[in-house]
């Protein structure tokens, strides 16, 4: 047999009111002492008719001694004020500051142990004449240490000056830090659901308040089990609570959300429907040592993703670069380690590089992810430029020795040139989405900043690894082939995939500004050819025009960045294309999501970029298949596209709740289900198994982010 703590602490609260007469008679007597002794304050001991005025009970518990909130929890009394007011004076309710939490066998006490002030208001009518304004109060309350408990009260008494409207009045400073430990009005109502004995809780909170040891403290009796544990997660600008319930009897309740020290917010909330979203939030040293675990994982996943991109076909054609250099080196081990190393600094520089621009990015407000920099236009033109220059340097039309623009950027000899080589493979890495990847870039949302930056180095160097390996393993190395005159064919035939990467790159442009922006790609590229074709021929005559080359590029590739079409355009095609596709699809916003799942609809919702690699590979294999799009009709599966191609703030804020720093993102929504995160690579049968059979137990098992 059991017995609840929580009923014995009652049953002792009422006996000890039992007795409350005779402590009353003792008090009076001044044979004892209260242990939380009251003062009656008022701001301001002038007044004017017609306005308000505050007065608080400041409230000052001896050591081991507290006071309780007006709800106190599992046991416990709240404080109780009976006014002696003069006509025309009504009494406020009672403001109480933030409480604190007193955990004591299981009982949830909401107490203060420091000093305190409740504050209430006064409002004078305008009838209320001049003169003294006595005003009495006979308030009750508990005082109790860990072990044991006394009711207390007092009578309590001020005298106010009704002054004439011209005559200024001095103000007690202290009810500024009285007033600073109240919870402030919230603004905004919450949503709270009871069901399967939990009590959810979501509170619209900006993103960017600080959160310290959240608590939420309910007013109402009877709706959560105040000794359960709060769980608390992040769900963009909405904070989620959940805890146990004990009742479900109420549509409408209210209290304070803790958020540090003192700090709170009041606010109501009314019952509606509340799903447990988002990255949790922890505190102390759960926090410290969930982040270092949390950084553990996230570093491995981010080496290992960085090796499998040497595997994707956005970084092969750059890789290409780096062949060529060790070609050229053969079985040299001090010029083929120095040249890894000068590679590995590069894209490890570049790679934490933009990881602090996105981390600077996200700190001042601006909802962006990985791979944020290919999203511009600009960016995707002067990328153009170079890789252009780079494969006509491969084909052989001109050498860079003399060439000033750029030459550091691609040149293929020494140390320098092994440096932005990987300078530039980290740059064109940054779309692809491999394995291991998604889970490492989302930690960095959740991570410390300089947690965060050791990721993004850990992806640079798993992408420089293959070739760590090959400088200090002497058997790898053993094996590179020597210098030859086979070496100037393989540069040639390495000008192939900087060619075909030109090719994705305006591909890329035309879809992200429109078909214009195709035309303006072919002159473009017309223009750097000739300009290069030219210097090359001078290089051959013996002529110096590295001076001109170099201002002919910069015009060109500025006058190519101003005439670039807006994105107009591309908005008309990206809606007809969807349209005809062959799983077409709605663009994806959250109110849509919202909609299909409160009608009951399954809801597929995949988020996708024309520069990401994995996304379009995924696409052409499983997502627009006709046996998917059968299978999705059958089965009345709405279909929602998130389009990443150009900046989109809801799109990035969607992806940071369910813990991902970029795209690919596959959620199938179930009715009445949570959304359940589908694998990066996708297959016909992963999308097909959703509609024609039961969830794969894999999937079932992932926890929702």
């Amino acid at each position: 047999m059991t017995f609840d703590f929580r009923i014995l602490a009652m049953m002792l609260a009422f006996v000890t009111l039992a007795f409350a007469p005779a402590a009353e008679a003792q008090n009076r007597l001044g044979n004892t002492e209260l242990n939380v002794p009251a003062t009656l304050l008022a701001e301001s001991q002038q007044v004017q008719a017609g306005q308000t005025v505050t007065l608080a009970f400041l409230m000052q518990p001896k050591p081991t001694w507290h006071g309780y909130w007006e709800n106190p929890g599992d046991a416990g009394i709240g404080m109780s004020f009976d006014w002696k007011l003069p006509a025309g004076v009504t009494a406020g309710k009672a403001q109480f500051p933030v409480p604190d939490t007193l955990l004591i066998s299981g009982i949830m006490n909401y107490v203060y142990k420091g000093d305190y002030a409740v504050l209430v208001n006064l409002t004078l009518s305008d009838k209320v004449r001049s003169g003294p304004l006595p005003i009495s109060v006979k308030s009750e309350w508990l005082s109790c240490t860990d072990e044991i408990c006394v009711p207390e009260q007092d009578e309590l008494s001020i005298t106010l000056q009704i002054v004439e409207a011209e005559s200024s009045a001095p103000i007690d400073k202290r009810f500024n830090d009285f007033r600073a430990a109240i919870a402030r009005p919230l603004g905004s109502d919450a949503t709270f659901s009871v069901s399967n004995d939990l009590f959810r809780l979501s509170v619209p909170l900006p993103a960017n308040v600080q959160i310290d040891k959240p608590y939420f403290f309910i007013k109402e009796d009877g709706m959560v089990d105040y000794g359960a544990p709060q769980k608390f997660t992040r769900d963009g600008d909405r904070l989620i609570l959940e805890t146990g319930a004990r009742g479900d009897q109420l549509d409408t309740i209210s209290g304070i959300l803790k958020i540090g020290d003192h700090m709170g917010f009041l606010f109501t909330a009314t019952k509606g429907e509340v799903a447990m979203t988002g990255l949790p939030l922890v505190n102390d040293g759960a926090k410290a040592e969930g982040s270092a675990s949390l950084l553990f994982l996230a570093l491995g996943g981010a080496l290992l993703g960085g090796l499998l991109l040497n595997l994707m076909p956005c970084v092969f054609p750059i890789l290409s670069l780096k062949a060529i250099s060790l070609a050229k080196a053969g079985g040299n081990e001090s010029e083929v380690r120095r040249d890894a190393l000068a590679y590995t600094a590069g894209v490890v520089l570049v790679a934490t590089a933009l990881g602090a621009i996105l981390l600077g990015l996200r700190a001042s407000g601006a909802a962006v992810g990985w791979a944020f920099q290919l999203q511009d236009p600009r960016i995707i033109f002067v990328l153009l430029a170079l890789v252009t220059a780079i494969g006509l340097n491969l084909a052989g039309l001109f050498e860079l020795p003399n060439l000033n623009f750029g030459n550091k950027l691609t040149k293929k000899d020494g140390t320098a040139g092994s440096f932005w080589t990987g300078a530039l493979a980290a740059f064109v890495a940054t779309p692809c989405t491999g394995p291991f990847m998604a889970a490492a870039l989302g930690a960095t949302i959740v991570l410390p900043p300089v947690a965060a930056l050791v990721i993004f180095a850990g992806l640079g160097v798993g992408l420089a690894l293959p070739f760590l390996l090959i400088a200090f393993v002497p058997a790898i190395r053993s094996r590179l082939p020597k210098p030859g005159p086979w070496l100037d064919s393989f540069r040639k035939i390495m000008a192939i995939p900087m060619f075909l990467t030109s090719i994705g790159l305006i591909w890329l442009l035309g879809r992200q500004i429109g078909t214009d922006a195709l035309g303006l790609s072919l002159i473009f590229l017309l223009t750097i050819s000739l300009i290069l074709w030219w210097f090359g021929g001078g290089q051959m005559k013996g002529l110096s025009r590295g001076a001109l080359t170099s201002a002919a590029m910069v015009v060109a590739i500025v006058a190519g960045i101003l005439a670039l079409p807006g994105e107009d355009a591309m908005n008309d095609q990206k809606l007809a294309s969807s349209s005809s596709a062959t799983l077409p699809s709605e663009p994806f916003s959250e109110t849509r999501l919202s909609e299909l799942r409160a009608s009951g609809e399954p809801v597929f919702a995949y988020f996708t970029a024309d520069w990401c690699i994995t996304c379009k590979a995924n696409e052409a294999a499983a997502i627009q298949r006709t046996e998917t799009a059968d299978a999705f009709r059958a089965a009345k599966v709405a279909v929602l596209m998130g389009d990443w191609t150009r900046p989109d703030p809801d799109i990035s804020r969607f992806l940071e709740k369910h813990g991902r720093a970029g795209v690919p993102l596959y959620l199938y929504y179930a009715p009445g289900a949570e959304p359940v995160i589908l694998p990066q690579i996708l297959t016909v049968a992963t999308l097909t198994e959703l509609v024609n059979g039961p969830v794969q137990s894999a999937m079932l098992d992932a926890t929702p982010q």
